[in-house]
C-alpha cells in the first residue's frame, strides 16, 4: 500500500513543489504551446530547485517515517507536560464533590499528596501519546495523500473539508488502539488512592484483575472522544490556515519567514484546540469515570453523569487542550522545518477548475 500511495504522491493536488511554484506565481502552463524552449526551460530548472530544498519526496516512506516522528514528539512531550492539569481534570470528573473546581483541585491535591502527586501517571502518558502521535500524524498524512488520489485533483480542493475529515478519523481509528492500554493505566494511577503509584505496579494488577479487557475496555469511549476531537483538531487547522493567510497575515505564505509562519501554525493550532475541547469533552468524561470503576459500561456511565455531570471540568480541559493543540502543531511544523520536509502551502484552485468555473480568460 505505502509503495502506491509514494507513487500516487507525486500527482497529488496537495503535492509542495508543484503547490509552492503555483502560490508564488512561478509554476509555467502544464503543456506549453509551440515556441522558443527558454520559459518552459526555466519553469523546470525552478520546479528541480524547489524539489532540492527538501531532505525527501512529498508522500516517500522517509516523509511518512519523519512525520510519525514528528507527532512523537508533539503528543508525547505535550500531553506529558500537563500532567498535573490533566491529573486534577480527572479527578474534577470523577470525584466532583470533593474536587470542586481547577484551584480547589489543586489545593486538595497538593495538601494530600505534596508536589510530587502532581507528576502522578507521567509514565503511561508519555508512552500512550507518543504511541498515539505516532499513528496520528503519520497516518493523517498517508490517508490525506490516498483519499485525494482517490478524489482526484479537482474534487480534493472543491472537497478538501471533507478530505481532512475522513483522513483524521481513519488515522485516530488506530492511533486509539495504540493509547488505550497506556489511558486506562494512566487514570487508575490518577483517580484511584492506593491503587499504584507507577505504572510498573498499575499494568500488572490490572491484567491480574480483569485480564486484557482492563486495557481495552475503554477503547470505544476513547474513539467517541478522540474522533471528533481528531477530526476538529485537523481539518479546524487546516481551514484556520488557509483563513489567516487569506484575510488576516499582510502578505504571501511564500514572503514569511519560517519563524513567522510558525506564528501562524501556534495561533490556528490554539483556535483548532478550543474546538476540539469542547466537541470531545463529554466522552472524555465517560472515559474517565469508565476507567476508574470495574463493571460499568460507556451507556451506564453516560446515564448516570447526565447532561450536566458530563461537562464537569471542561473550563480546565480548555485550557489544557488549547494549549496542547497550539503546541503539537507548533512542533510538528518545526520538525517538518528541522528535516526540511516538503510543507505544502495552503491549496490552490486547479487551473483546470478555474477555465470550467469561467475564473481564466
Amino acid at each position: 500500500m505505502f509503495s502506491s500511495v509514494a507513487h500516487l504522491a507525486r500527482a497529488n493536488p496537495f503535492n509542495a513543489p508543484h503547490l509552492q511554484l503555483v502560490h508564488d506565481g512561478l509554476a509555467g502552463p502544464r503543456s506549453s504551446p509551440a515556441g522558443p524552449p527558454g520559459p518552459p526551460r526555466r519553469s523546470r530548472n525552478l520546479a528541480a530547485a524547489a524539489v532540492e530544498e527538501y531532505s525527501c519526496e512529498y508522500g516517500s516512506m522517509k516523509f511518512y517515517a519523519l512525520c510519525g516522528f514528528g507527532g512523537v514528539l508533539s503528543c508525547g512531550l505535550t500531553h506529558t507536560a500537563v500532567v498535573p492539569l490533566d491529573l486534577v481534570k480527572c479527578r474534577m470528573q470523577v470525584d466532583p464533590q470533593k474536587y470542586k473546581g481547577i484551584f480547589n483541585g489543586f489545593s486538595v491535591t497538593l495538601k494530600e499528596d505534596g508536589v510530587r502527586g502532581l507528576a502522578k501517571g507521567w509514565a503511561p502518558t508519555f508512552i500512550g501519546y507518543s504511541m498515539q502521535g505516532l499513528c496520528k500524524f503519520g497516518f493523517y498524512e498517508v490517508f490525506k495523500v490516498l483519499y485525494s488520489n482517490m478524489l482526484g485533483e479537482e474534487n480534493a480542493y472543491l472537497w478538501r473539508t471533507s478530505l481532512y475529515l475522513a483522513a483524521s478519523a481513519s488515522a485516530e481509528f488506530f492511533a486509539d488502539i495504540a493509547l488505550a492500554p497506556m489511558e486506562a493505566a494512566k487514570v487508575r494511577i490518577q483517580t484511584q488512592p492506593g491503587y499504584a503509584n507507577t505504572l510498573r505496579d498499575a499494568a500488572p494488577k490490572m491484567y491480574k484483575e480483569e485480564g486484557l479487557k482492563a486495557f481495552y475496555k475503554g477503547v470505544a469511549p476513547l474513539w467517541m472522544r478522540q474522533i471528533p476531537y481528531t477530526m476538529m483538531k485537523f481539518a479546524c487547522f487546516e481551514r484556520t490556515v488557509e483563513a489567516l493567510y487569506k484575510f488576516v497575515v499582510p502578505k504571501p505564505r511564500s514572503e514569511c519567514s519560517k519563524p513567522e509562519q510558525l506564528v501562524v501554525t501556534f495561533v490556528a493550532g490554539y483556535i483548532a484546540g478550543v474546538f476540539c475541547a469542547i466537541v470531545s469533552h463529554p466522552a472524555d468524561s465517560v472515559v474517565s469515570v469508565l476507567n476508574k470503576e470495574k463493571g460499568s459500561s460507556a451507556s451506564q456511565v453516560l446515564q448516570r453523569l447526565g447532561f450536566k455531570g458530563v461537562w464537569k471540568g471542561l473550563f480546565a480541559r480548555i485550557i489544557m487542550i488549547g494549549t496542547l493543540t497550539a503546541l503539537q502543531w507548533f512542533i510538528y511544523d518545526s520538525v517538518k522545518v528541522y528535516f526540511r520536509l516538503p510543507r505544502p502551502p495552503p491549496p490552490e484552485m486547479p487551473e483546470s477548475l478555474k477555465k470550467k468555473l469561467g475564473l481564466t480568460q
